[in-house]
């Protein structure tokens, strides 16, 4: 069971998880109650709006989203065996899991979430909003196999990914949102606010996401130098790789203070930006410049995780300074 778990890399899976939830209760549901307002024929009442995707076809589209990232994890593996054993020196395909047994879970994981993204689809009443599933999917497949062995095209394309997580969560509830409330609503939700928080999210993700995949390119020089690939490090070396992560990490925390001083401008929100992202951020950026060992890497590739789980986390403090009108 550990080396399954292992397999689907389960800590983020739940990140996953913890992204749809807090996209949706956290960002999404405070937002069209304080920007939309329906009227009750009759008596004339105003009340604000409420979420209208329900909650189950919700679960639903989560459980997809954990089914095709599960494969993609597993056939990541089945094609990383032989340069794992150079990076890490262990593996758990071909030892512990049998290939031929990653195929059959790559198969199943893939079968069971195309299938739920497609029944998703139909019920929300874009049954075309399947093919995205199906594409990710072969997209995780081809990355596995030949993407990540190109030079930054494996990079960008894990950052996508990433992003379009949040992302989805705002796909599937517009358009429930406006089916229910295009009659009765006094004020719909204006869609580009909704965008601008959750794409927010989402730039967010896409660049610390880059930044790990880079550094974890950087941990990996010598497995992915030994079989071929022309990762980020083995093509511009490893020195000038250590500058573009610590450049991205530069740009995201300039980019969240711009966003801080022009959108948002309260101090809760930079208390918090500053303790918990930028700083950590900043730690990160001095290990990758100026250590050379590979535990500090490591370190900063740990951080980048924290980073991104408490951008994540943010999406409370969204709640929080919402419903209380902290603006």
């Amino acid at each position: 069971m550990k080396s399954f778990l292992n397999l689907i890399r389960w800590p983020n899976l739940i990140i996953i998880v913890l992204t749809m939830v807090l996209m949706r209760y956290a960002v999404i549901e405070p937002l069209i109650s304080k920007t939309g307002v329906i009227l009750i024929h009759g008596n004339g009442e105003e009340v604000p709006m409420v979420l209208q995707f329900p909650w189950y076809n919700f679960m639903i589209l989560v459980i997809a989203t954990l089914l095709i990232t599960a494969g993609g994890y597993v056939i990541n593996d089945y094609f990383d065996i032989k340069t794992d054993l150079i990076n890490r020196g262990e593996v758990i395909v071909g030892t512990m899991i049998s290939r031929r047994k990653a195929i059959f879970l790559h198969a199943i994981f893939n079968i069971a979430g195309i299938a739920a993204g497609f029944y998703i689809s139909w019920r929300a009443g874009y049954l075309w909003f399947g093919t995205l599933f199906l594409f990710v999917s072969g997209l995780l497949y081809f990355y596995s196999a030949s993407y990540k062995r190109q030079f930054m095209v494996g990079n960008i394309l894990v950052a996508i990914l990433t992003a379009l997580v949040p992302l989805l969560v705002v796909f599937f509830e517009w358009p429930a949102l406006y089916k229910y409330y295009a009659v009765n609503a006094v004020t719909l939700p204006e869609f580009n606010i909704i965008i601008h928080w959750i794409g927010g999210f989402a730039l967010f993700a896409f660049l610390t996401t880059l930044t790990r995949e880079i550094i974890k390119d950087i941990e990996d020089f010598e497995g992915d130098k030994a079989y071929g690939r022309n990762t980020i490090p083995v093509v511009i070396g490893v020195l000038s790789s250590r500058i573009v992560a610590a450049s991205l990490n530069i740009i995201t925390a300039t980019l969240l203070y711009l966003v801080w001083y022009f959108a948002i401008n309260d101090s809760i929100t930079l208390i918090y930006l500053s303790l918990f992202i930028v700083l950590p951020l900043l730690i990160a950026t001095y290990q990758l410049l100026i250590t050379r060992d590979h535990k500090h890497l490591h370190s900063a590739s740990r951080l980048m995780k924290i980073v991104m789980l408490t951008g994540i986390l943010y999406s409370v403090v969204v709640k929080v300074i919402l419903t209380w009108n902290l603006f």
